[in-house]
């Protein structure tokens, strides 16, 4: 029988059983109403219709649009099948005229019965809640003022009644600034601001100047006061207009100071944070995502649009379509399960990228209620792409385990091995390499075999690391793994022993030629690799240390093995070296030697000792060369070569310079006194201390005389690009009337350019050009070059490793002005220096040096 227009009864044809939900509509005092597959409302009670005003179905749309918009994100889970028969979901509905209203609406899936006809796709129940929840949201705004009401309880009150002319302060307002209840307080407004921190007072002016104006009836603003103890506390002041006077100005203003310095220094901590946590999260590549739930905004950061390889902004969908399509309807149940449970959750899944790429994608995300109690859920995505093959082989293991019911044994054996292994290249660890040189070292005092160990370190992977960043470092690491894993026998243990750094065990190996084995390793770490299209070269350098029979050490191999390592990187790189008793004995000398260089420090036992340096063409005495001696207590006068490279190594030669310094020019000041015609002293200066920011500050505490002084620059260091420090540090020397020498020149590689940039005072040609002049007649005209190089820049040149006669005349007439050497005078201490130059032993008969000087007399016509 057909349904009278406008009815709200449940029309039932008279031919077919009455289905089971309908009888529920007809006998509930609830809403009911059946839905069928795409949400439209197929069938509904009379307190159904009536909840939404209207008399009849075709008044309402289709169920998902009778839902408030602001509640469709809710909706969409609400209805999902997986979650239909869940708790009531709190919704607010929309009548045709505009008006909401809040329900609790429960939806189920009828189930088919026996003998009726096909039920609908889901039932809704509602039940209206609307006065209640509108109550409840009242009563919250009022206890939400009430809150406010009281945290403001506690803060420092003020008020000021201009036309009383009263000015009050509370006990909390005076115990913000540490003033005592009954301590005078100066209410001049200048004296006030004496109070206010500088950077704060026009702020201040200004805001106070709108409340007594009246320009702002209500004010809020923040600045430092100076406490009573002398540090600066925040000040938040809260101030409004009571009263107004007859002019309409304001009279009376009262108000609340909060001491905000708490808060303060919270909000600059939580930015740091902030800056910190965005700065991590740029470094780790998270990306981090935000959804509001209610309305389905999206948003993403830059990592993450990088991440999904997007090239426009995300949407509701975008998540869901970037999913490969295996692994979506695992990802979007977890996402489901955990908002219904409103729990945080880790998600694994795979995407395809804009561009193509499959990537895997680990994440974690948390639903939380905004303080409008909008649902959100924030998260964060990162790549582990590269992670997965690693964890696919732990699945597989673990699943093999399971098959054999041995769980337990297999992640117990997975732990050790990932213990015992280096994670990069796969190759034992320092850990494992332990245990087993150990029980190497016990095999072979046992069996009286020998164990050698190599220790392995790369060359320039610093370099490859800096440059083309950390994958093209790893790569190389599981290159020299594989290179090592290759050349190993069947009786030889690789491990990595952290950063660039390989232990290769060799057990048993007396028959094996350890040479041939580290030039193996050499020549295979010097073959290029590529990466990315890059050409990458890097070398290894190897130091090899054995031990046979009961005298074996596993630890003292270790270490022996490192020195010998030391040794190699020392003596050029990409090579090896072994260690042996005499490198031992070499060792502990070197710590003797750097010891007592220490002390010698500390005693000044360093001293001056001088070379003569004589004018070519009269042989006088011109000036000295001031060489560094060491006066060891036992071993006598040392030259530099005994201890300079130790030295070095120590960081010291600096603090030698000086004493030898200060030394010298208390000798030359000593021979000014007695008029020997010493009229220049030079000292060398080494390349380390022309690149100390200090130096220039070191000379000035010195008494130097102008032009009394040459620092010789040893023509090796002096190169075309010379930093900022170096050419400062030049600059400085010549302020202070410091001569600059070229030591050493013809074997560095000083441009002609550089030479007249730097122009130096002298140039110092060197003893191995000078030492065949006599019988070259070709090295006597590369020499004669030179002094016309010399001469063209205005520059005097010295003629250094002068040992015979033969080598006077030759440099005389070549045109040196400078002698120096052997053949007039070797190095002597400073107390020879005055006999020396007065005895003039280097013009006596039966000297070398007399024959010369009547040689010179007679070149020159006398």
């Amino acid at each position: 029988m057909a349904k009278p227009s406008g009815s709200t009864s449940i029309a039932v044809h008279e031919t077919e059983r009455e289905p089971f939900y309908r009888r529920l509509f007809a006998r509930s005092g609830f809403g009911f109403a059946a839905l069928d597959a795409e949400g439209r409302i197929i069938e509904a009670n009379g307190t159904f219709l009536r909840s939404f005003g209207v008399t009849c179905l075709s008044a309402l749309p289709p169920f998902p649009d009778c839902v408030s918009p602001r509640d469709s994100a809710v909706l969409a889970f609400a209805m999902r099948p997986s979650l239909a028969e869940q708790a009531p979901w709190e919704l607010r509905l929309q009548r045709p005229d505009g008006g909401e209203f809040w329900v609790l609406a429960s939806f189920v899936e009828p189930p088919a019965l026996p003998g009726e006809p096909v039920a609908p796709a889901l039932i809704v129940q509602i039940t209206d809640v609307d006065e209640r929840k509108r109550n409840a949201l009242e009563l919250a705004e009022r206890e939400s003022r009430w809150n406010h009401a009281l945290e403001s309880a506690g803060q420092g009150v003020w008020d000021h009644d201009f036309a009383r002319g009263d000015l009050f302060y509370s006990r909390q307002w005076r115990a913000i600034r540490g003033l005592r209840p009954d301590e005078p307080i100066d209410s001049s407004l200048e004296g006030w601001l004496q109070s206010v921190h500088p950077d704060d007072r026009a702020h201040v002016l200004e805001e106070i100047r709108k409340q007594e104006t009246g320009q702002t009836p209500f004010n809020v603003f923040c600045y430092r006061e100076r406490h009573k103890d002398g540090r600066w506390v925040w000040i938040e002041s809260r101030g409004a207009v009571v009263d107004y006077g007859p002019d309409g100005k304001p009279s009376r203003i009262a108000g609340t100071d909060t001491d905000i310095t708490e808060r303060k220094e919270a909000e600059e901590r939580l930015a740091q944070m902030s800056r910190r946590l965005e700065l991590a999260l740029d470094v780790s590549r998270i990306g981090v995502f935000e959804v509001n739930l209610r309305t389905g905004d999206v948003r993403w950061d830059d990592r993450m649009i990088e991440m999904y390889g997007l090239t426009g902004e995300p949407d509701e969908g975008t998540w869901e379509r970037a999913l490969h399509p295996q692994d979506r309807r695992k990802a979007t149940a977890r996402v489901s399960d955990s908002l219904f449970q409103s729990q945080d959750f880790a998600n694994e899944f795979r995407i395809i990228r804009g561009d193509g790429q499959i990537r895997h994608i680990r994440g974690r995300a948390a639903p939380y209620v905004d303080m409008t109690g909008v649902p959100h859920l924030i998260g964060a995505n990162w790549d582990v792409t590269d992670d997965m093959r690693l964890r696919e082989e732990l699945q597989h293991a673990k699943d093999l385990a399971e098959a054999r019911n041995a769980e337990l044994e297999a992640a117990r054996a997975r732990i050790e091995y990932t213990a015992l292994h280096d994670h990069l290249t796969g190759l034992p660890n320092r850990r494992f390499l332990d245990a087993t040189i150990e029980a190497a070292a016990q095999e072979a005092r046992r069996s009286g075999s020998r164990l050698a160990v190599l220790h392995i370190d790369l060359d320039r992977f610093k370099e490859i690391n800096d440059t083309l960043g950390h994958l093209a470092g790893d790569q190389m690491l599981v290159h020299a793994a594989g290179v090592l894993n290759e050349l190993k026998g069947p009786g030889d243990f690789v491990a990595r022993i952290g950063g660039d750094e390989f232990v290769f065990l060799s057990t048993g190996s007396a028959g094996r030629n350890l040479a041939m084995l580290a030039e193996a390793i050499v020549s295979a770490m010097r073959k290029p690799v590529t990466f990315n299209g890059h050409i990458c070269r890097f070398g290894a350098s190897v130091g090899i240390a054995s031990q046979s029979g009961e005298a074996i050490d596993a630890k003292q191999l270790l270490v022996n093995a490192d020195l010998a390592l030391y040794r190699a990187k020392n003596r050029g790189r990409s090579r090896h070296e072994f260690f042996t008793s005499d490198f031992q004995a070499q060792i502990i000398v070197n710590k003797q030697t750097a010891d007592e260089i220490l002390t010698g420090i500390e005693q000044q036992r360093f001293l001056p000792y001088y070379q003569p340096q004589f004018c070519a063409r009269t042989l006088d005495v011109v000036g000295v060369e001031t060489l560094a001696r060491w006066d060891h207590p036992t071993r006598g006068i040392l030259a530099p070569d005994a201890f300079l490279k130790i030295a070095e190594d120590l960081d010291c030669v600096a603090m030698i310079d000086r004493i030898v310094l200060e030394k010298s020019l208390a000798d030359y000041a000593g021979w000014r006194a007695l008029g020997l015609g010493i009229e220049k002293i030079s000292v060398n200066v080494s390349s380390k201390r022309l690149h100390d920011p200090e130096l220039a500050r070191s000379l000035h505490t010195l008494a130097i005389r102008p032009k009394s002084l040459s620092f010789e620059l040893l023509e090796s260091i002096f190169l075309d690009d010379c930093d900022r420090i170096v050419l400062e540090n030049l600059a400085e020397i010549r302020k202070l009337g410091i001569d600059i020498e070229i030591d050493d020149f013809g074997t560095g590689h000083a441009s002609i350019v550089s030479l007249m940039k730097l122009s130096p005072r002298r140039l110092k040609i060197d003893r191995q050009l000078v030492k065949p002049v006599s019988r070259s007649p070709g090295q006597r005209k590369l020499v004669g070059t030179i002094v016309e190089i010399g001469r063209s820049l205005n520059i005097e040149v010295v003629a250094e490793g002068v040992e015979t006669p033969a080598h006077v005349a030759i440099m005389r007439d070549l045109g040196c002005d400078i002698l120096q050497g052997y053949a007039l005078a070797r190095p002597m201490p400073a107390e020879a220096i005055a006999d020396f130059v007065r005895r003039q032993e280097w013009r006596q008969p039966g000297g070398g040096a007399r024959d010369l000087q009547n040689e010179v007399r007679r070149a020159a016509g006398g």
